[in-house]
């Protein structure tokens, strides 16, 4: 819907080549923004809290640890496609240094995200909620 729009409106198509070229860390860019916008989104559904509440329980996911827990959960249920995007966005020196988890939490965390944003930008958006499923399943 919206990768449609924005096809629509800049007259650019990012083909699975291209996408596959682009640097793992911009793929975890818009991972972690695709990956927030999905756990925002079911805890304003499920959960009648504050603003404030609602951060905090986010937080629960989206975390770097938490993302590296998840990402062990659901790991085997993944295509090796899937592990391989995985293993470019873990193995990419990102130049910054986390503040609140080690780092290879941080290294697992950005794999998780890379994979999050490739499947959104090639437009895999059923296999996309299949993994959102799995994660909002183990985190009930």
């Amino acid at each position: 819907m919206l990768i449609g729009y924005l096809k629509e409106l800049t007259g650019r198509d990012m083909g699975e080549d291209e996408v596959k070229m682009l640097n793992p860390l911009v793929l975890a860019y818009i991972g972690d923004t695709v990956y927030d916008l999905l756990v925002r989104t079911y805890l304003i559904m499920t959960k009648n809290l504050t603003v404030h509440n609602l951060h905090n329980r986010a937080i629960n996911y989206v975390s770097a640890s938490a993302q590296a827990h998840t990402l062990e959960d659901i790991f085997e249920r993944l295509t090796d496609e899937e592990k391989n995007i995985i293993r470019r966005g873990r193995n990419t020196r990102s130049g910054t240094i986390p503040k609140n988890a080690d780092i290879g939490e941080y290294r697992h965390a950005t794999g998780f995200e890379a994979l999050l944003g490739y499947l959104y930008l090639t437009e895999r958006m059923d296999r996309l909620m299949e993994i959102g499923g799995w994660i909002l399943e183990t985190h009930r």
